[in-house]
C-alpha cells in the first residue's frame, strides 16, 4: 500500500501523490518524472512497472528486484525534453552487501503512443568511501560517524 511517507525519488511530496500515482498506472508526464519513478519502483522492487516503462528493444530478457541492494537517494543533475525525445542525468546512492556506491548515468527516453519509455543510458558505478565527517549516505542527514559508520 502506498502511503503518506516521503516519496523515495527526494521530491518533497508523498509517495502516494508522487511516483506512487504512476506506480499506480497514471502516465508520467515527462523523461524526469518517469525517471523518478522507476528509480522509486528499483527502491521498491516493482519489476513489473520497469519493464513496462522500458522500450521493448532494450529491455532485458530478465529483469529481476535484487533484496541486497537498498537505494537512499536520488540526485537529479539535469533533465531536458525536445520534441518526444528526453534526456535526464543522475546520481543515484545505494548500499550492496555492506559497501556504498553510486550510479551516475546520464539517461535517454522516448515518448511513443503518450507514454514515455525509458530506453538505454550510459551508467557509472562507483565506489563511496564516506568519510567519518561526511554526510551519511543513508540520506538520514546524520554524519557517517554518528550513523552507518558508527
Amino acid at each position: 500500500m502506498l502511503d503518506d511517507r516521503p516519496c523515495l525519488c527526494g521530491s518533497g511530496q508523498t509517495l502516494a501523490r508522487c511516483c506512487g500515482e504512476l506506480l499506480a498506472g497514471k502516465p508520467a508526464h515527462g523523461p524526469e518524472a518517469l525517471m523518478r519513478s522507476r528509480y522509486s519502483a528499483y527502491a521498491l522492487g516493482k519489476t513489473d512497472y520497469l519493464r513496462q516503462t522500458w522500450a521493448p528493444e532494450t529491455c532485458p530478457s530478465v529483469l529481476e528486484a535484487d533484496p541486497g541492494i537498498r537505494w537512499t537517494g536520488l540526485q537529479v543533475i539535469r533533465a531536458r525534453t525536445s520534441g518526444s525525445d528526453g534526456l535526464v542525468e543522475f546520481r543515484a546512492t545505494f548500499q550492496a552487501q555492506g559497501q556504498w556506491q553510486q550510479l551516475h548515468e546520464t539517461s535517454r527516453f522516448r515518448k511513443a503512443d503518450a507514454h514515455w519509455l525509458y530506453v538505454d543510458g550510459d551508467a557509472r558505478w562507483l565506489p563511496l568511501k564516506p568519510g567519518r565527517n561526511s554526510p551519511c549516505p543513508c540520506g538520514s542527514g546524520r554524519k557517517y560517524k554518528q550513523c552507518c559508520g558508527a
